[in-house]
C-alpha cells in the first residue's frame, strides 16, 4: 500500500465553507466527508475508482431515452438548412436591392464569412443569425420556417388558400383589396429609373389632387437624407419609419398620389398596408433604360459608366427578385421609350373608374 504525504494541506477559508455548505445540505442524507482538490486520494481508491467508471458510463447511456423518431424528418439534413438559409438570404438581399458588402457592414459580420453563408458552407451562430435578421429586416424564423399558426380560424383559412390555384388566390386577393377608398390613392411602385418621380407630379396635376414622395417624407420625419438613415438606423430603423410615414399619408390624406421607395415591396407587412390602402400602379421598363435613367441622375452609388455592366446586372437581378412581388399591383404600364405625357395619358386609362377626380380639362 503506498504511503499518504505528510505535508500539511493548505485550505482556504471559503473552500471548507463552500464544502461544508454542500455536504450539510437539508434532504441530501448524512453528511459526507469534507474533500477539498489538493487533499491526497490513495493510490487504492484511485484503482478502484478507476474500475468503476465503464459500469457507471453503461448505467447512464441506460438511462437515455431513445428520441421520438416521429419529430425527427430525416430527409431534412444540415446541409439542407444551410442550403435554405444561403437561398433566402440572397433573395432578401436581392429584394433590397442590397450589395453583398453593403449587407455585411449592416449586419457587422465579415464579408468573407457572409459569403459562406450565402454558398451554404457557413455554419452560422444564433447571435450573427440575429444580426442578419435586423440588417434585413426579416424575422430570425423566416430564415428557415413559417410561423406557427396563432390559433384554429388561421390555420384553416391558410389550409384552404393552399388547396387554391394561383388564379383563384390572384381572385380573392383583389376581392380582399378591393375597396372605395383604396380607388382614391394611387400608388406607384417600382425600382429606381423607372420614373415614379417625374411621372408622378404629372399625374397628380391632371387629377388635381397631392402628390406625395414617401421618401421625403420619410426624410422629414427623421431629419436626415435617405443615405444617412441607412447610415444610423439601418435598414430596421428605415423601414420602421416607413411604415409609419405611410400610415399617416393614408390618414392625412384620402385622395393622394404616392410615389413609393423601390423596396417597399420587400417588407410584407408594409406593403399589405399600401395594396390595401392604394389603387397602386407598377411603372416597369428595361434595366438598361433604368441604368440611363439614374446615370442621369449622377448618382454614381448606383450607377456609373465604368460599371456600366454590372449596374445592369444588380438591375437585373433585383428585377427578378421583385417582380413577383410587383405583380401584385392591380395594374401596370411599361414606360420605356414614352415622353412624360404619354406616360400619364396611359396611365389615367387604367384607373378605376371614378377614382379621384376628374381631370383637369375635362368635362
Amino acid at each position: 500500500m503506498g504511503s499518504f504525504s505528510s505535508k500539511p494541506v493548505q485550505v482556504a477559508p471559503e473552500q471548507v465553507s463552500a464544502a461544508r455548505s454542500i455536504a450539510l445540505r437539508p434532504g441530501q442524507g448524512r453528511p459526507q466527508p469534507l474533500r477539498c482538490a489538493s487533499m491526497p486520494v490513495s493510490p487504492t481508491k484511485k484503482k478502484k475508482r478507476a474500475s468503476a467508471q465503464p459500469a457507471r458510463r453503461a448505467a447512464k447511456r441506460s438511462q437515455i431515452r431513445p428520441v421520438n423518431a416521429s419529430r425527427v424528418d430525416p430527409t431534412i439534413l444540415q446541409s439542407d438548412l444551410h442550403q435554405i438559409m444561403a437561398q433566402r438570404v440572397r433573395d432578401a438581399r436581392a429584394r433590397r436591392f442590397m450589395t453583398r458588402k453593403a449587407l455585411a457592414q449592416e449586419s457587422g459580420i465579415s464579408l468573407a464569412y457572409l459569403a459562406r453563408v450565402e454558398r451554404g458552407t457557413g455554419n452560422i451562430s444564433l447571435g450573427l443569425l440575429q444580426r442578419l435578421a435586423l440588417a434585413l429586416n426579416m424575422p430570425v424564423e423566416s430564415f428557415f420556417a413559417a410561423e406557427q399558426a396563432p390559433n384554429a380560424d388561421f390555420t384553416m383559412i391558410v389550409e384552404f388558400l393552399r388547396r387554391q390555384s394561383p388564379e383563384r388566390l390572384a381572385f380573392i386577393r383583389r376581392q380582399l383589396f378591393d375597396n372605395h377608398d383604396r380607388a382614391q390613392r394611387v400608388a406607384l411602385v417600382g425600382i429606381r429609373g423607372v420614373g415614379k418621380s417625374t411621372i408622378g407630379p404629372a399625374l397628380a396635376e391632371r387629377l388635381a389632387v397631392p402628390f406625395v414622395e414617401l421618401n421625403r417624407e420619410i426624410e422629414k420625419e427623421a431629419g436626415l437624407g435617405v443615405s444617412e438613415i441607412f447610415t444610423v438606423y439601418g435598414q430596421h430603423g428605415y423601414r420602421v419609419i416607413e411604415r409609419r410615414c405611410l400610415e399617416r399619408i393614408i390618414v392625412n390624406h384620402p385622395k393622394v398620389v404616392l410615389a413609393t421607395a423601390g423596396g417597399i415591396v420587400a417588407e410584407t407587412a408594409t406593403y399589405e398596408v399600401l395594396l390595401s390602402s392604394f389603387f397602386s400602379i407598377w411603372l416597369k421598363a428595361s434595366p438598361i433604360v433604368m441604368f440611363e435613367r439614374v446615370l442621369a441622375q449622377h448618382d454614381a452609388r448606383i450607377a456609373s459608366p465604368e460599371l456600366r455592366n454590372e449596374a445592369i446586372e444588380n438591375i437585373e437581378r433585383t428585377l427578378e427578385a421583385r417582380r413577383h412581388l410587383y405583380e401584385l399591383a392591380p395594374a401596370a404600364f411599361d414606360t420605356g421609350g414614352k415622353t412624360v405625357e404619354q406616360v400619364v395619358g396611359g396611365l389615367l386609362g387604367l384607373l378605376p373608374a371614378g377614382a379621384l377626380a376628374q381631370p383637369s380639362g375635362t368635362s
